[in-house]
């Protein structure tokens, strides 16, 4: 299942140079059957912490995905969630050991067609920004590992912080969670040079959310795409529209949007 807003695609002619791209990590870059980076960064830190860890998610993930709730409320929700995860990271002594170990054994892995799309914007450098609400520790590793950590990439996320005995110190900037991944509240000196004068932007994400990492004002001059990955066919109208091309199931592949919008 997909969905095209050919007129909006037929105003749109992204050449080299011309474009930058902003995308979320998790269930975007990565697939929808990966882990998110989040439990990428504490599968070493026990069963206990696990528990508790999925209560919070029992608890916080139901408002994250109800679009009938409003902005207030589900801000505050979704800041008590982050917070409350943040600080059981903390309070079960993380370590950048554990941290780096736990990457090593998760169950990460991209999207189809994001590694060569990745490469691709390098080698034509194409500016990338990626805005998550996820772990940027794991981001960073894990596109490493994989030989996708280019120079033309950006990572605004949630970074831990480690002191000289590698033990985690206690988060304390201001989290970066699903209502708030926006370029303008987040964006540094080096990004905003890196963007600065591109007529057009193209974003990738699967969240309505995701939609305003670029400033409303923008929008007419952003090319849109939505991974659709949970209750489809209740969230298929409301994803149509927030996002120009919007893909479900077999469609939902970097290949695919790749295809729509550089056609």
């Amino acid at each position: 299942m997909r969905y095209i807003n050919e007129d909006k695609i037929s105003k749109f002619n992204l050449t080299k140079g011309n474009y930058y791209v902003a995308m979320d990590f998790d269930k975007t870059i990565t697939a929808k059957d990966s882990c998110d980076s989040w439990d990428a960064s504490g599968r070493k830190l026990g069963e206990e912490f696990k528990s508790k860890l999925n209560a919070l998610y029992e608890i916080y993930a139901p408002i994250e995905l109800d679009y009938t709730i409003g902005f207030e409320k589900k801000n505050k929700a979704m800041e008590e969630w982050y917070g409350r995860c943040m600080n059981l990271y903390y309070e079960n002594h993380l370590t950048k050991q554990k941290l780096e170990e736990s990457i090593e054994i998760s169950n990460l892995f991209f999207r189809k067609g994001a590694e060569e799309l990745l490469k691709e914007l390098h080698e034509n450098s194409i500016p990338v920004v990626i805005l998550s609400a996820g772990i940027g520790n794991v981001i960073e590793k894990f596109l490493q590992k994989n030989n996708c950590l280019y120079d033309n990439m950006n990572i605004i996320s949630n970074f831990r912080k480690f002191d000289e005995n590698g033990n985690m110190i206690k988060y304390d900037n201001p989290i970066i969670h699903t209502l708030n991944k926006t370029l303008e509240g987040h964006a540094n000196s080096r990004i905003n040079r890196m963007i600065d004068g591109k007529e057009f932007r193209l974003l990738f994400g699967d969240f309505i959310e995701d939609k305003n990492i670029i400033p409303q004002k923008e929008w007419n001059n952003t090319l849109s795409v939505g991974f659709l990955n949970k209750n489809i066919e209740n969230n298929m109208e409301i994803y149509k529209k927030s996002f120009d091309v919007v893909l479900t199931n077999e469609d939902a592949t970097f290949d695919v949007a790749k295809n729509i919008v550089f056609n």
